[in-house]
């Protein structure tokens, strides 16, 4: 079951060393144009026992830390019994990535909050349940490359990590792109791929992607985007309609190229900034 509070989807589901259940494993103002550069994070830490799970069942090395585990499973805990998110292998993933990790040093206080919070140009660290919910929609395994548009914090790719170590991801705020490159390569998330660009475009050097995931609202969905999702895809993105307001819609993409659009609740996100011209 999945909840809507003034609005907004919120999810939840137990498991790893927050919840009752057993792990998976056993069971903005417009910035100039941009030139595309890339980049990849740095060096992986130790993994410790915390969601042990995902690891096990995903071969990639993965940050781990004790840090905040008892804010982190109190987040798990409101996102599971609070909102009805049941799929243990996204909520394991929730545990095991620290938010804290990838707010400000001002934020950093209230990183488990259930709210999003701001990161500074204009844009925001998604609400936990949000981050929860599209991750689920998408239904990634190990073998799948997904594509993020719209890095911010790289709190989002960093979930995505946990499924997948094939995560590509375009921010088009340099300042904040940069930062956040720093961030997961200060944390070792050594897979994950930034590309500094107009996400409205998307990545067509690894396309096709078998899943893509926005966290920033368009007026319409790119038809890029449509282009770079391999038939039997997944899409998951925030539609801005100006009479109705934002709808998080989830994308099929048939074998013959077809698309099924189906909503799955209104949202708020900060809207999708291009490059001029695009």
């Amino acid at each position: 079951m999945i909840r809507m509070m003034v609005g907004v989807l919120v999810i939840a589901a137990g498991i790893g060393s927050c919840g009752k259940g057993p792990r998976p494993d056993r069971m903005p103002p417009s910035p100039k144009p941009l030139q595309a550069t890339e980049t990849e994070a740095g060096k992986s830490i130790p993994e410790s026992s915390l969601s042990k799970g995902m690891a096990e069942t995903n071969s990639w090395p993965k940050p781990r830390t004790d840090e905040r585990i008892t804010d982190r499973c109190e987040m798990v805990r409101v996102i599971r019994d609070l909102y009805g998110v049941r799929d243990e292998k996204v909520l394991a993933a929730m545990e095991a990535v620290p938010r804290h990790w990838f707010v400000p040093e001002g934020q950093k206080a209230n990183a488990y909050d259930d709210r999003p919070l701001p990161i500074g140009y204009e844009q925001t660290i998604s609400q936990p349940l949000i981050v929860a919910f599209m991750t689920d929609l998408l239904e990634l395994s190990a073998d799948q490359k997904v594509l993020e548009i719209g890095t911010g914090s790289g709190y989002q790719a960093a979930i995505l990590y946990e499924f997948t170590s094939q995560v590509y991801s375009i921010e088009i705020v340099r300042p904040l792109a940069e930062r956040t490159i720093g961030v997961l390569k200060q944390h070792g998330y050594d897979s994950i791929r930034v590309k500094i660009g107009d996400g409205y475009q998307g990545w067509a050097e690894y396309a096709p992607y078998d899943a893509i995931i926005v966290t920033c609202a368009p007026d319409h969905i790119p038809p890029a985007l449509k282009q770079q999702l391999r038939p039997g895809g997944r899409m998951v993105i925030p539609v801005d309609d100006s009479d109705s307001g934002q709808d998080l819609i989830l994308i099929r993409k048939d074998a013959d190229g077809n698309f099924r659009l189906e909503s799955k609740m209104p949202v708020r996100f900060v809207p999708m900034t291009r490059e001029r011209g695009s």
